[in-house]
């Protein structure tokens, strides 16, 4: 992959080493992400406005991530009319190299029509197969070409560190979907998975149901009660996983139900595919059911009327999470949408929630045509219209 239109060179080859040595599970990707946008539009009746945006104002990142393209540079903006964001969720290894390609493992889409009363939220599968225009940060150069859509973050980043790695690595990514789909964003955000999980820490878990027996390939018991892992899980040669079961220890399981889930339940529960029918794609429905109910828990009332609970919350999330807010004041966004909850803000499957293979390349996927008439509706901001048509296409909670 990687193709490029000449040679390959150096500055390609660490993105190379790194996409061999990169291994699974990237759990709760997208779940992060899509839970840390909703920590933005919780705005509430329950909480002072002024006591809420000084807690998220002061906790949140705030950079320029998408670098502007010339004709952009200098236009006013405003909070009116239709948004779209891009989101992505990264997963960076407590060992990783400052200068390692970062990896884009959630690519999100969030439109929000002129109205501002609800929000939409489109995951971009990760192996989608597109065309990668040519870039250069000042230390790399990559000459265009096509892979999966996953490599964009991690090419525009290669070689840098830090903010200009995070900034060059969503404008690559922008410009592959702005390339592929023509799509163009008001504002994006970048969230690390690592450090956001501790939000489900100090809720103390979440109430939710659990629509399918889920086994985990990550947790189980032996006869003494201890913790142990259950399988030993194997790469074959279709580029799957088998599962080998450790003799003596029984998986953890998730049963059909409501029910509370502690946070390392949690946690477990939505990091799970390997052992599901549809794979990731049953896993992206158990993380847009668990995202949906962390924001009940996040926005009930023991929480918004409890400031010291609230604030450690928003830290967790500033501290994981980096804003680019487009030229509008944070609060301006705060405020604007302060009305979207967990009933208007839904999740629209792409390739009807199946794996839709690329013609162009075995093993990778290609969006299907009413994924791609999503994306049109995005542009001309007529997603609801696609939604009341496609009812189908609404991920259920």
């Amino acid at each position: 992959m990687l193709q490029l239109e000449e040679a390959p060179t150096e500055e390609t080859s660490s993105f190379q080493r790194m996409k061999r040595r990169r291994s699974d599970p990237r759990w709760a990707r997208s779940l992060m992400v899509i839970g840390a946008i909703m920590m933005m539009l919780a705005g509430s009746a329950y909480v002072a406005k002024d006591l809420f945006v000084g807690y998220l104002t002061g906790s949140v990142q705030q950079d320029d991530l998408i670098v502007p393209a010339a004709e952009q540079q200098g236009r006013h903006v405003t909070i009116s009319g239709a948004k779209t964001l891009l989101l992505v969720g990264t997963d960076t290894r407590p060992d990783q190299s400052p200068t390692e390609a970062v990896r884009s493992d959630s690519i999100i889409i969030v439109h929000i029509p002129a109205d501002h009363h609800s929000a939409y939220l489109i995951s971009i599968p990760r192996d989608t197969w597109v065309r990668i225009p040519p870039f250069s940060n000042g230390e790399s150069r990559y000459f265009g070409g096509h892979d999966k859509i996953n490599a964009a973050f991690a090419v525009g980043g290669l070689k840098l560190t830090g903010r200009e790695q995070r900034r060059y690595g969503m404008t690559l990514l922008a410009d592959t979907l702005k390339e592929n789909w023509g799509l163009s964003f008001d504002a994006a955000a970048i969230v690390d998975f690592a450090g956001f999980t501790k939000v489900v820490e100090v809720l103390g878990g979440v109430d939710m149901y659990v629509d399918q027996e889920t086994r985990s390939v990550h947790i189980g018991h032996n006869a003494k009660g201890e913790t142990k892992v259950p399988y030993i899980q194997r790469f074959n040669a279709s580029g799957g996983t088998d599962l080998i079961p450790i003799t003596g220890v029984t998986p953890q399981t998730y049963h059909v139900g409501f029910q509370h889930l502690e946070p390392w339940q949690a946690l477990d529960y939505v990091r799970q595919r390997d052992t599901l029918p549809n794979s990731d794609y049953d896993r992206q429905r158990h993380q847009q059911q668990f995202i949906k109910a962390l924001f009940r828990g996040i926005a009930s009332r023991d929480v918004l009327t409890d400031p010291s609970k609230l604030k450690k919350i928003l830290d967790v999330v500033g501290q994981s999470m980096t804003i680019d807010s487009g030229g509008i004041a944070l609060q301006d966004w705060i405020f604007a949408m302060k009305g979207i909850g967990g009933d208007n803000l839904l999740t629209v499957k792409t390739n009807h929630g199946t794996f839709h293979e690329s013609a162009e390349q075995p093993g990778a996927e290609a969006l299907d045509e009413s994924s791609l008439e999503l994306l049109e509706a995005v542009k001309s901001d007529t997603v609801e219209s696609f939604v009341t048509a496609h009812t189908d296409l609404v991920s259920g909670s």
